[in-house]
């Protein structure tokens, strides 16, 4: 389900990037396509945590694919020649970003539903693991879902590729019906919703670890979205059209599919703390020079290289949150997660967009790289306690309880 899903929407991000880039000719644009999602996403959030546990998973995971379906079903009409042909283009754009806000709600609720599902499937000794093939699974539709987008593009065209993510999306809904529904492990069921929400503020705040590990990835996202900008590297810096940007937007999912194939035989969990750091460190470095160039086969290998270091910081930020967060708190936390981080993605499109707009191309993707790797020494610098973290004693005392 989750391969199946994360296909076809990553793949349909990258379609609407392209068809909104060649209607407008602006990078502006691709930025309020990130500000139309996260502006509900954020909004909803921990209205959405409280919800979801309150909730049986599997029912609210079936009702938010299904309405990405109808998304991708708006979408095929609103890019086919024959039903658009009488409308003015500003229509054509305004019903796409519409749409794209649609999805922000849909997005609210499924993370949070997927997170608090994984937890009901999986035996908290193998978290780790777990996590790491989770992520697998999640990289490896990211890295088919844009290269399929950019071939599809170029053989079949937008429309016809926007009816294939339609596919998908009901090939995801199929898989979910093979899941069986899981209890409602949470003790405090009816608990009032502004209670409910402060609980899970309150939370996230007073554990340290997860604030900090929140507040660090937010930063890093927020000043490193340059994929955001591909369309515009893509058709004007690289000259390289629709097959040369499925290959770009393809790279860094397969540097964190390597990653995670990887660290399943290599754990990350001793001195978490210092890898992750260093892996956003890292993050940042091959953004700036996947900035500074000028030739198709570095950018494809800087792209890479911060797929890789993305990898490494995202098996242990989930690790983090699966072994800190208690069952009942999971769609409050997730939501918190995904309020700063997730949404992070796309006001990082936005703020990527805004300053090529007002700096440059180029020099957006520079400022917003050099922004990740200062975050990352101040924080290193103020915080020992982040340096010293060290995940194996919270494994090893879960084994010891289910024991």
């Amino acid at each position: 389900m989750r391969f199946a899903f994360v296909f076809a929407r990553t793949m349909q991000f990258i379609v609407i990037e392209w068809e909104v880039y060649k209607l407008t000719k602006d990078p502006l644009s691709l930025g309020v396509i990130g500000l139309m999602e996260v502006i509900p996403a954020v909004t909803l959030s921990l209205y959405a945590g409280h919800v979801v546990d309150q909730k049986e998973k599997k029912s609210l995971l079936m009702k938010c694919i299904l309405g990405f379906s109808f998304i991708s079903a708006g979408l095929f009409l609103l890019t086919w020649p024959k039903f658009v042909s009488d409308l003015p283009q500003q229509w054509i754009l305004y019903g796409i970003y519409s749409l794209v806000f649609f999805g922000g709600i849909v997005r609210a609720f499924l993370g949070p539903s997927l997170f608090s599902m994984f937890s009901l499937i999986v035996p908290k000794k193998i978290y780790p693991n777990a996590a790491t093939w989770n992520s697998s699974i999640y990289q490896l539709a990211a890295v088919l879902g844009p290269a399929l987008a950019g071939f599809s593009i170029h053989w079949i065209g937008v429309h016809w590729s926007m009816l294939l993510i339609f596919g998908f999306s009901l090939i995801a809904v199929i898989a979910l019906t093979r899941i069986p529904k899981k209890p409602i492990l949470n003790p405090k069921l009816g608990e009032p919703v502004l209670k409910s929400l402060k609980e899970g503020v309150k939370f996230v705040i007073n554990t340290k670890i997860i604030l900090g590990v929140i507040s660090l990835d937010m930063i890093a996202v927020l000043f490193g979205g340059a994929v955001a900008l591909l369309p515009v590297f893509a058709q004007d810096i690289l000259k390289v059209g629709p097959e040369g940007f499925g290959v770009l937007r393809a790279a860094p999912a397969i540097g964190s599919v390597l990653i995670m194939f990887t660290s399943a035989y290599f754990p990350l969990n001793k001195k978490a703390g210092i890898k992750l750091l260093a892996a956003i460190f890292g993050f940042g470095l091959s953004i700036i020079i996947f900035g500074l160039s000028t030739y198709f086969l570095v950018s494809v290998f800087a792209l890479f290289l911060s797929g890789m270091t993305d990898g490494v910081s995202m098996i242990i930020r989930q690790t983090i949150l699966q072994l800190k967060t208690p069952d009942h708190m999971r769609g409050r936390v997730s939501s918190v997660n995904s309020m700063f981080i997730s949404s992070s993605n796309e006001l990082g499109a936005f703020e990527s967009g805004l300053t090529a707009k007002i700096m440059g191309t180029v020099t957006a993707v520079v400022f917003g790289g050099s922004m990740t790797v200062l975050t990352v020494l101040v924080t290193g610098f103020i915080s020992p306690t982040f340096r010293r973290l060290d995940l194996q004693k919270d494994i090893d005392a879960h084994e010891a309880n289910d024991q």
